[in-house]
């Protein structure tokens, strides 16, 4: 995936090679740093190595010319002369670092670790303002504010849908599915409600919607690319999930949302403090564990009512939040 270089014939090309190997969440997490970065090296194509289903998506950013396919800390597929410079935001290394190490850039930024100079990482902070904090410590600025996504140009398949997201990369972060069924078909009351997911979550999109007593074509899990569920979350009326990609999808969008947290503080993975479109449930105070194979209890103690009220909240005050995109 990449855009033609601008770099004039007959002059090298300067590089900037941004290893963030991660999920969709960890992506949209990264926006600040990625536009600190194109600001600060304007001159430079910046590349960025990701998985390849998030290719678009990321050049949709505007902060990179390329994507480089990724699939999480694997060698590099970097056939070409070094780098100017490398920069780790996917973590504090040392598999990270040695990855970059392997391509000989000029120079290097990233966390303090075996031959890398830099801020120390600390466990306690949020995404967001991690990888601007190691920027500045490099003389980059990043504003941690800088969030927001353009919509992207193709159609809604749902506009003004209220969405279910019910599913999430690990189960401890997965409310179970009656619960969403639950809330679901309470919204659906003179709504068109319809249930996402991934490819792998079909099957739960189908649960959900069955017993939410949904049509059939309000589960739209497996037939979305990434760029189509973006616009989806983009003109939504409402989503509802856990701690996951989608969630962060609405913040980079400014649609409302109703965010179900377990197992980590919303103080490290939630949308920026005093959204009043974004509605955060957490149990605190928890830390569980995030990767777990059951619903973290954190996650279980919150009820269908909870999240109805908040949801109905939103739903009613959403003419008077700020436009999306």
């Amino acid at each position: 995936m990449a855009i033609p270089s601008a770099t004039p014939a007959g002059q090298p090309r300067r590089e900037v090679l941004v290893l963030r190997a991660l999920g969709l969440g960890d992506l949209l997490c990264g926006l600040p740093a990625y536009r600190g970065l194109r600001h600060y090296f304007a001159g430079h194509r910046m590349i960025l190595a990701a998985p390849r289903e998030l290719a678009d998506l990321a050049l949709h950013t505007g902060a990179f010319d390329e994507v480089l396919a990724t699939p999480g800390l694997t060698a590099l597929n970097w056939q070409r002369p070094p780098p100017d410079v490398a920069v780790n935001l996917h973590g504090k290394g040392p598999r990270s670092h040695e990855l970059l190490l392997a391509v000989a850039p000029r120079r290097r930024i990233g966390f303090r670790g075996p031959g890398w100079a830099g801020p120390v990482w600390w466990d306690e902070e949020h995404e967001v303002h991690r990888w601007c904090r190691m920027l500045h410590s490099a003389g980059i600025t990043a504003n941690p504010d800088h969030l927001r996504l353009f919509i992207p140009a193709v159609p809604s398949v749902a506009p003004d849908a209220v969405v279910i997201h019910p599913g999430a990369g690990h189960a401890s972060r997965c409310w179970p599915a009656d619960r969403y069924a639950e809330v679901a078909r309470r919204l659906s009351a003179g709504r068109r409600v319809v249930v996402t997911g991934t490819a792998a979550e079909i099957a739960l999109a189908e649960q959900v919607s069955h017993a939410a007593g949904l049509p059939a074509r309000a589960v739209l899990a497996g037939q979305l690319d990434l760029v189509q569920f973006a616009a989806l979350i983009a003109s939504a009326r409402l989503v509802v999930c856990g701690d996951t990609g989608a969630g962060h999808l609405a913040t980079a969008f400014g649609t409302p949302s109703v965010l179900l947290f377990g197992p980590v503080s919303p103080r490290l993975w939630g949308p920026p403090p005093g959204s009043r479109q974004h509605v955060v449930i957490w149990h605190g105070p928890h830390r569980g564990d995030p990767w777990g194979i059951r619903p973290d209890p954190a996650l279980l103690s919150i009820t269908p009512k909870e999240v109805l009220a908040a949801a109905n909240r939103l739903l009613l005050t959403a003419r008077s939040f700020p436009s999306t995109g």
